[in-house]
């Protein structure tokens, strides 16, 4: 065993306690939006992007580099469950079909989240912005477009009337 690298004794298993680049996706998929996103920014980063991508043309090295690295940022139960999946792209959809209707999920709760969002309920401007960023953050991972305006529109709007003279 190699004494550098840290390990977590679990009865008769022992653990690798290597570090994730993100956060794995969880075994109900609640996670898959931002997931998926972190994954793609990552295997691009690594010049593995054209793995997970119809009609590539990637090398086996890199095929399996992109699966060590997607495994790695997997829940073990999901692990298990695509065991002997060994193509990028296989699992990419699998995992797709499987999770990307959390978008129906997401967008309505934002939309919600939104529509309900009031300036006076913040103690500060910037608790009140970091939620507003929060919102159209998942609103625009769901492929609906929020500008700057349409945020300055819904800040103006939250205001108390007897603010109205800050627009």
């Amino acid at each position: 065993m190699d004494p550098n690298i840290p390990h977590l004794h679990c009865g008769r298993k022992m653990m690798n306690l290597a570090k994730l680049d993100f956060v794995a996706l969880d075994l109900s998929g609640k996670n898959y939006l931002s997931w998926a996103l972190d994954a793609e920014i990552h295997l691009e980063a690594q010049n593995l992007g054209p793995t997970i991508k119809e009609g590539n043309s990637a090398s086996p090295q890199n095929n399996a580099k992109a699966m060590i690295f997607l495994r790695h940022h997997l829940h073990q139960g999901l692990k298990d469950e695509y065991l002997t999946v060994k193509d990028p792209l296989e699992l990419w959809t699998g995992l797709t079909d499987r999770f990307a209707h959390q978008k129906t999920v997401v967008l309505p709760r934002a939309r919600y989240e939104c529509t309900h969002l009031l300036l006076q309920d913040y103690s500060s401007v910037i608790d009140y912005n970091s939620a507003m960023f929060r919102i159209t953050s998942q609103m625009n991972l769901c492929g609906e477009t929020v500008t700057q305006a349409m945020m300055l529109e819904k800040t103006f709007s939250t205001f108390h009337a007897s603010n109205m003279v800050l627009q």
